[in-house]
Order: C-alpha cells, then structure tokens, then sequence
C-alpha cells in the first residue's frame, strides 16, 4: 500500500496540471490511516487491560481450588474469565501449564480494527498471561493470645480458653499445609495476662534488666537500730502495703515477730500504699547485724565441808571413808555490772573452776587391841571451790542492709518495659543505654512462655495446650512482645527477615484492658488507669504498623455486644478487625484470618 501511496506522489509531483484539491486529497489518506492506528492501537491497549483482570480472577479461582485436572483447571478457568471479562468478542483462554502450586493462564483474541481495516489490517492480535501461586508465601506469624482469667468464662459451647486451643490449631494446620518448604511459614506464640513470661532459661541473658527485681520498698526509710531477732515486725499493711515473713521465700508465711535468724522480710506487695508494686514480691531480705555486745561475769563460791572415818594399823595403810550426809554447801553467787562494749564478735559462754587446797583437820585418834594396834579417828576436810561465768551477748543496735535473693528464684516473668522512655512502644534494641526487660516475681505468675518463631508444628502445638486462664489483662505488652517477636534484636532473634516475606500480628482478647506495671488493679475496665493502658497499645500498634506489620484484632465479648477501641484501633484496616460474641465464632475467625494470609497470589 505504502508502494502504491509513493508511486502516485511522484506522478503528482511530475503533473503540474493537478488542482489544491487534488492535493489534499492525497495528503488525507495518510492522515486518516495514522488516526485510524492510533485509535485502533488504544482499542488494543484497553482489550489487554481487560483481559489481564479476567484472567488473573480465572487464574485465582483456578489456584484457589484443590484436586483439579489440566482439563478441569481449563473449564474453570474459562468459566471464570467468561464471568469478569467486560471487553467485546471472546478471547480463547488456555491452560498452558499446571503444576503442584502454580498455574499459568493464558488468553488470546483476535481484535478487529476500526480503521486500520481501510488499510489492509483487518485484525490486531491481543495477548495475555498470568501465573498464579499457592503455598509459596513467606509468612511470619505472632499468635498474641489472652491468657486472663476470665479467658476461663464462656457460654454452652465451651470456654473461651477451650475455644481458643481448638482454633489455634486448626490456624497451625493450615499454616503448616500452606508452606511448601520448610521454613516458610513460621509461627511465635505469645501468651499475656498482665505479664508475659520469657522462660527461667534466659536468667543470665544479658536484656533482662535486674534493677526493679532486686530493689527493696521504696516505701521503707530506714529500719530502726532495735529492730532484730525476737522483736515485733517493722511493717504492716495498713502503713505499708505489706508485712514480715519467715523468710526470704516468695509466699513465705506471714509472722509478727523477726525470726531468730534476724532477716526481716517483706511480703506481696497488696498495692494499698505503692501502687506501681501491687500484688508483686519483693526479692531480698534486710539482715540484722549486731553493733554492741552486752558482757557480764557472775561469781559462785561453793564451801565443801567433807568428814572421813579413818583407820590405820600400826604403821599400815590409812582408809577413809566418806560419811553419809556429805559433802555439806552453802553457795553464794556474785555477779559484777553489765558491761557494754562497741563491735560484735560472737556470742559466748566460758566457765571456769577454781578448787585450792583444803585444810584438813584430824579429830582425836583411839586404838584398840594388843601387839600391833589398830587406831580409828575422824577426818574434817574444807575446801571453797568458785566457779566464774562470763556470758557475751548482743545488746541493742543493730544495722540492716538490703540482701538480694539469687536471680535463680526467679519465675521468667517480665512486665513493661519503662515508661519514661517508652522502649517497648517504639521497639527499641536492649543495649548499655537501653534498659532491657525488667524481670519481676509476681503470684501466679503466667506459666505458659513465649515460644519465638518456629516452624516445629508439634512443638508450638503443645504450647497452644499449655495455655491457661490467668489473672488479669494487659493486651500492650502483649503488643510489645508480638512485635519483638518479628524483630532481628533480643529477646527473640529470629535472624533477617527473608525476601518476600509477609509478618503479621493476630491477637486475640476477651475483655479490656484492666491491669499493666503502673495502673489499673484487674477490676478497673472503662477507667481513667485503663486508658493510660490503651494509649501505650495504641502506640504500639502504631509503630508496628508503620514497621510493615499487618495486623488482625479480635474482640471475644461472649454473650454481649460492646467494642474494644484499642483493638479495633490496632487492625491494620476494618476488614481485620472482628469482633465475637460466641466462642463457636473463635474457630471460624481464625479459619477465615488464616486462609487469608496464606491466600493464593498472582506471581506475574
């Protein structure tokens, strides 16, 4: 055509007979064929557009459908496309390739041109594909689950808790069977109450900070100098939120009195007088050291008067015999003043015996018989024996000094991260100028630990099962810890995040926020305390999101309506958040958050 378009030019050219109009003729052909495959090239443009949407919809509903055939993936994926393709004709759609965990799709239309016809091109070819896969995502997964008390609670179908270790289940089966290797799915388990427990194996990790642990009452001056062993407790409840124990012991028995062994100890923390430390143990004991010793000497004076009957014959042996009724005594005691001296050494007792010689007076002798006679006589013998006791005791004064309990008696609990620099909120790496985790003893500490990323299904299965209900709620720190879990620093480390991988948070809790390290004592739902608590969430939350961190929030409220703000905050967007009023409804969310995540996905 453009031959036979430059022929007829150059005969123009040699004709000068030809009028204006003549030429404009000629110059419209090639202006209205340019216009014609613009046109039909933008028809092309928008037939493409709308074949890709349709064929990634087909390609999707092929991936998302288990046990098809080369021939059953091509019905489907035909039929789908037929019912999201909006573009005139019908492109042909084929099945070039079907395998374990991919498909491709392919679509090809023959699209009859407008203009471009005029000049010889009836049809322009418009050709598409997809490639969709499934079970290839990466994912990492924070289960952040509410271990509270009233997780006990449910309605007929069961309790929450129970509902909750089915469905964790059920999210961990599918996970498992989303990953096609090893290792591409993994899981962290993160059980909270008010606290979450780390694991007493991580006593000498270099994050827990020590500092709260170890310290004593802050509501305790000084002890006085007479308090020691016998004497009444220093504390009460009333004065100070707690009182004494028989020792160093978290739960050791309530006394009155300073035990012999002179360590005076405070009990739980009731929270009456120091808020920040309710219902927390204090890990040390203040010890008693003597500063005086009390001496005293008492003196005995014993006089021992002994009468003998004697006999001797001739120039033999001299026999006694002590007569009854003797020895005969008449003690006296003296004792000199109590001595009080500086420094203690050691209490002690040192007897002593002084017996001098005694005198002894013979009485009259008489001797009877002939030859060698033989004389009898009475012997009276005096003696004075002083016995001296010097006694050492402590007297008055004593000093009292702080002593810590071995960190081996602590319980792996962890409570939040301080507030002043809000570590937690922000995620911060534990460091020398970042303080760390702050391990604390409480009663009824959470007995169920943090399980870091890990794709041993039998393994976080078991510690789905260890999960029980357990004092009150603190969904921040279990927040805090869900994240750190996801994060290359201590306390979990689970290494660089791979290429292509997707980190999700889906935390799960039956009630509001009623208790953290600084406010709220597990009964304060709605309250001013309460909302310090949701604020730090909401922080959290925010910082983790803008971390990439996908988020799904469920409110179990069984048998009621209501709303969790800082939950339904947390979500990543409305269509993560789920709010329940029944436990069977725990099974199903959690179904539906799983198939969501390990969804199929169009690779290219």
């Amino acid at each position: 055509m453009m031959n036979r378009l430059m022929q007829k030019a150059r005969e123009l050219l040699r004709n000068r007979r030809g009028m204006v109009a003549v030429w404009f003729a000629v110059v419209m052909v090639p202006m209205m064929i340019a216009v014609g495959a613009g046109l039909d090239y933008a028809r092309t443009a928008l037939a493409r557009s709308q074949m890709a949407d349709a064929l990634d919809a087909a390609a999707l509903a092929v991936g998302s459908t288990p046990g098809l055939t080369q021939a059953t993936a091509e019905a489907l994926a035909k039929k789908y496309f037929a019912a999201n393709y909006t573009g005139n004709g019908a492109p042909n759609v084929s099945v070039t390739g079907y395998a374990t965990g991919t498909v491709s799709i392919k679509a090809t239309y023959d699209l009859p041109t407008e203009l471009l016809q005029f000049g010889g091109i009836p049809t322009l070819p418009v050709s598409v594909s997809s490639t969709v896969v499934w079970g290839q995502s990466k994912l990492w997964v924070s289960l952040v689950l509410d271990n509270s008390g009233s997780m006990a609670q449910g309605d007929s179908s069961g309790s929450k808790m129970d509902a909750l270790h089915n469905a964790s289940h059920q999210l961990l089966t599918i996970l498992q069977n989303a990953a096609t290797n090893a290792g591409d799915i993994k899981v962290a388990i993160v059980p909270f109450d008010r606290i979450v427990n780390v694991g007493t194996s991580n006593v000498s990790a270099s994050w827990v900070d020590w500092t709260d642990w170890e310290a004593p009452p802050t509501n305790i001056s000084a002890l006085d100098g007479t308090d020691g062993p016998g004497t009444s407790c220093p504390f009460s409840s009333n004065s100070n939120g707690f009182r004494c124990t028989t020792g160093s012991a978290n739960g050791a028995s309530n006394t009155n009195t300073i035990p012999a062994s002179g360590m005076i100890c405070p009990s739980i923390d009731s929270g009456s007088i120091n808020t920040a430390h309710r219902a927390r143990y204090y890990n040390g004991c203040w010890d008693s050291v003597i500063t005086q010793t009390q001496t005293a000497t008492k003196t005995d004076t014993t006089p021992i008067t002994t009468k003998q009957s004697c006999s001797q014959k001739g120039t033999g042996t001299i026999t006694c015999t002590n007569n009854s009724g003797y020895p005969s005594s008449g003690s006296t005691s003296s004792s000199t003043a109590t001595v009080v001296t500086a420094g203690y050494s050691a209490d002690s007792t040192t007897t002593s015996s002084n017996t001098p010689a005694g005198t002894t007076v013979d009485g009259t002798s008489s001797c009877t018989g002939s030859g060698t006679k033989t004389c009898t006589w009475t012997r009276t013998i005096t003696q004075t024996k002083t016995d001296t006791t010097v006694t050492k005791t402590a007297y008055g004064g004593y000093t009292h000094t702080w002593r810590v309990n071995s960190h081996s008696t602590w319980t792996g609990c962890i409570m939040d991260r301080d507030k002043t620099y809000d570590y937690d909120i922000s995620n911060t790496a534990p460091s020398t100028t970042a303080k760390g985790f702050p391990a604390m003893n409480m009663s009824g500490c959470l007995t169920t630990t943090v399980t870091a990323l890990s794709y041993d299904w039998t393994a976080l299965g078991n510690k789905i099962d260890a999960m029980a209900p357990n004092n009150s709620t603190n969904q921040a720190i279990g927040m805090a810890h869900g994240w750190q879990a996801l994060t290359n620093t201590d306390p979990y480390n689970p290494g660089a995040v791979p290429a292509n991988t997707a980190r999700y948070i889906i935390i799960l809790s039956d009630g509001l926020n009623t208790q953290d390290r600084w406010w709220g004592d597990g009964s304060t739902e709605g309250t001013t305390e309460d909302g310090y608590i949701d604020a730090r969430e909401k922080a959290t939350c925010d910082a983790a999101k803008a971390d990439g961190v996908i988020i799904y929030s469920i409110f179990l409220n069984v048998g009621g309506g209501g709303n969790s703000a800082p939950l339904s905050y947390c979500a990543t967007d409305s269509t993560k958040y789920f709010q329940l009023t029944t436990t069977s409804a725990v099974v199903t969310t959690f179904n539906q958050i799983a198939q969501q995540i390990t969804n199929v996905r169009v690779s290219r």
